[in-house]
This record gives structure tokens, sequence and C-alpha cells, in this order.
């Protein structure tokens, strides 16, 4: 029965017409299309970023913390994606198993009403990530075709194409398998070889005091996407397709990617001011360099259409028979409205700041669905009852956070600094913000779960 609907007369299965997109409404059952290859593809070209090698300089040289040897570097990478891609993946399975879509699911965890707070923070997130990745595609094309002195067209060039790719969701994700991610491989081979033949530093010269700072860098951008796993895997064959081809998919274009960022700061490319132009401008720059970065310019697409289309399904939450597709159309016209008007990057430690709402979130959503028997009685209908209990793990999740890391945003990370130096807290250089706060969340998760149960009894 789909999610949220009341009962109805189901025809049978010869008759019913195969759906092979995704349903307009929650009271649609979501269709199971996607095989393994689909999912793979999808999480691979999610992990492929033109942002990876810019973000990579916060890997290589994390805020406050000398810089890490390039091996340093390149391990933290490959610690980060993969307990960052672990939360990811395993919440996806709760999708492939129930068919529905993420924050639907946080129905079983808090019900019904309360549910609507981490879907509007959500919301909210999405369509800065989205506005912020439109301006990303449009400034890649600024810079790669000739037509400089205007940017206005390839914004509304990058929303429109956003747009149509979150009307058929489903078809999407399988022209991103069939042909991008071969495109893809391909030049991100070819931008290596370039940059490799340049000679490298010494691998080893660095400090090791910055690894788990830096390492959070990476956990952090693999985290982000837990608010969207399920939105996906709902149309998965199975759970464990979805599992495993979003684990191995995202682990390894992420670690390619970051550590192409890597070696084009170890090579051609100095940090500074300009450094995602000089970046862009460094693979633009390699023999057919262009050709190389122009489809990863396309393929930066699948990036903003998942913002888009996650934005969508996440107010279906609120509205649950609301046509998807007008809401694509809605969500991709304000995306692209707001990329011609605002400066995106003074709203980028705003993001970050949302995004560490959601490693506690999910830790909790988990650790409830997984350890605590929920997936045998999770709760994501219309009816789902009120769990506020639910938010304390959460609210602590978040406050052991924003202790080891407050962000960029001064007032606030003043604040908590305050808080910090009021209970005594000193956070030690080997912390993850991320780790601390998933493993505060599911710990006080596992105390709430023990309590309920004893009332219970």
């Amino acid at each position: 029965m789909a999610v949220g609907a009341e009962p109805t007369i189901v025809e049978p299965a010869a008759e019913r017409p195969r759906s092979s997109e995704a349903p307009l409404t929650l009271a649609e059952e979501a269709p199971r299309v996607l095989g393994f290859f689909d999912q793979l593809g999808l999480w691979a070209n999610l992990g492929v970023s033109l942002l990876g090698p810019v973000g990579a300089i916060g890997v290589l040289a994390p805020a406050g913390f000398p810089k890490l040897p390039l091996v340093g570097a390149f391990a933290a990478v490959v610690v980060g994606t993969v307990l960052g891609t672990l939360l990811v993946s395993a919440s996806a399975v709760p999708g492939a198993q129930t068919g529905a879509p993420s924050m639907v699911l946080l129905r079983g965890l808090f019900g019904v009403r309360l549910s609507y707070l981490p879907t509007v923070l959500n919301v909210v997130q999405l369509v800065g990530w989205g506005v912020f990745e439109i301006v990303v595609i449009s400034s890649a094309a600024q810079q790669l075709l000739p037509w400089h002195h205007v940017h206005w067209p390839y914004v509304v060039v990058a929303g429109v194409l956003t747009t149509l790719m979150a009307i058929r969701p489903l078809g999407a994700v399988r022209i991103l398998r069939r042909y991008a991610l071969v495109a893809v491989v391909l030049a991100t081979i070819y931008l290596f070889v370039q940059l490799l033949r340049h000679p490298l530093p010494d691998l080893g010269t660095g400090s090791w005091s910055g690894f788990w700072p830096a390492a959070d860098v990476a956990i952090a951008v693999s985290v982000s996407w837990a608010p969207l796993a399920s939105d996906y895997s709902r149309h998965a064959r199975s759970a464990r397709s979805a599992f495993t081809a979003s684990f191995l998919g995202y682990t390894v274009t992420q670690v390619a990617y970051y550590t192409l960022g890597l070696v084009a700061l170890a090579t051609v490319v100095r940090a500074g001011d300009t450094l995602q132009h000089d970046m862009f401008a460094a693979f633009i720059a390699v023999p057919v360099g262009w050709l190389a970065f122009g489809v990863l310019v396309l393929r930066e697409l699948d990036q903003s259409f998942a913002d888009t289309y996650s934005t969508v399904v996440s107010i279906q939450n609120l509205r649950p028979l609301v046509d998807r597709r007008l809401l694509a159309v809605a969500v991709g016209g304000l995306a692209t409205a707001l990329a011609l008007v605002l400066d995106i990057s003074n709203y980028f430690d705003f993001l970050y700041l949302l995004g560490s709402v959601f490693v506690p979130l999910f830790a909790v959503f988990v650790v409830a669905y997984f350890l605590l028997d929920g997936r045998h009685r999770w709760d994501v209908t219309a009816s789902a009852p009120a769990r506020p209990v639910m938010l304390l793990p959460w609210a602590l999740g978040f406050a052991a956070y924003q202790l080891v890391y407050p962000g960029g945003i001064g007032w606030w990370a003043d604040g908590w600094g305050r808080v910090a130096h009021d209970i005594g807290f000193t956070p030690a250089s080997w912390m993850s913000a991320s780790v601390v706060s998933f493993a505060a969340a599911a710990l006080g998760t596992l105390v709430v779960g023990g309590i309920r149960r004893l009332v219970r009894r």
C-alpha cells in the first residue's frame, strides 16, 4: 500500500500497467525498477563533483592545523569517505525495505507532525545546495566556453536542464548509468594522467596533527547525502543492491575526485582567493582538457538534479497529494532565480551548519531502525503517533557536533565557544565532529530506547 494512503481496491497484476517512473504523489506505490547497475551509476556520478577538487584544500590544510603530508591527506579522504558513506548506505536500506522516501521514513522516528521539523530543514538545505550547484555549473561553463562576458544564459540553461531531469528522475538515473558514467571515467583517467606528468613533492612532508579534522571534511560531504538516500533506494529491487551500489559507487568516485584535487594542488594549482577558477583553469589547460572538463560540467547536473528532486519528495511529506511535476517546476524555477540574484558563497557556512543537523539525525534514525527493532514496526502512515522523546538524542548529537566544530559563522561559533568554556570542554585534535556527533546521538538513542522498553514493561 502507498505511503499514507487509505486502503484501495488493487487491480490484478496482469491488468495493472507497469510504471517505470517515480509516482506523482505519495498515494501511489513506488515502482521497484532500479537494479544494481542503475544505482551504481547514480551514486558513482553523485560522488563525482567539481567541488571535490576545490574542497581538497580543506583536507590538505584543515582550518587551524598545519598542512598534512600528501599521503596523510589521501588517507584522510579514504577514511572519511568510508565512514560517511557507511551512514548513507545504511540510510538507503529502509527506503528499499519500505518503499518510503527519506523524510517520510522519519514519521516512524518522530511521528507525522514532528517529522515536519527535519523536513523543513532539509528543504532549506537542499534548495541552498541546488542553487550552489547551478552557480558552479554556470561558472564552469562560462569559463569553458568563449562567451565570458555574459553569465545569466548559463544559469538559465543549467536550471532548465536540472528541472527537466527532476521531472523524470528515474529516466535521468538510467541515462547516468548508460552514458554519463563511462564518459566520466574516461575524463577522470585522462586528467589524472596529465596531472601526474608533473613531479610530485615529497609525499611524507607535513604534520599529521590535523588528520581527523581533515577526515571530517570528507565525512561531512559524504553524510550530506544521507537525507536523500531513500528517495532513490525506494525504487531499488532489493535492499542489498541499495546498500552495496551506494557504498561502492560513491566511495570510489569521491575518493578519486578529492585525490584529483590533491594532485592538482601538489603540482599545478596554488591555493588562494581564486582557487575554484584556478583549479578549473588547470583542468582546461591540459592538452584537450576542455573536452574532459566539458564532460565534468555536464555531469555536474546530476548534483543539482538530485538536490531538486529530493526537495520535491521532501515537500510531499508535508503535502502528500501534490503532483511532483508541478513541485519540480516550482523548485527548479526558484533555484534558478536565486542563482541569478544571490552570491551563494556568502551562504556556504550556513549550508554546512544545516548539514551538521543531519549527521546526528540519521545516527538516531539508523540506530532506532536497525538496533531497536524499528524495522519490524516502522510506521510511515499518515497516522504515525508522535514520539517527542526521540528529539533528545538528536539534540544531544547536534550539541556534540557544535562543541567540537561550531563552523565558520562568527556569532554562532562564539556562542558555542562560550558554552564549551562554561562546561570546561576543549576538543582534542583527534576529534572528528561527525564521529563524535554520531556516537553521542547513537548512544543517546540506545539509552532512550532502553528506558522506553522498561516503561512499557
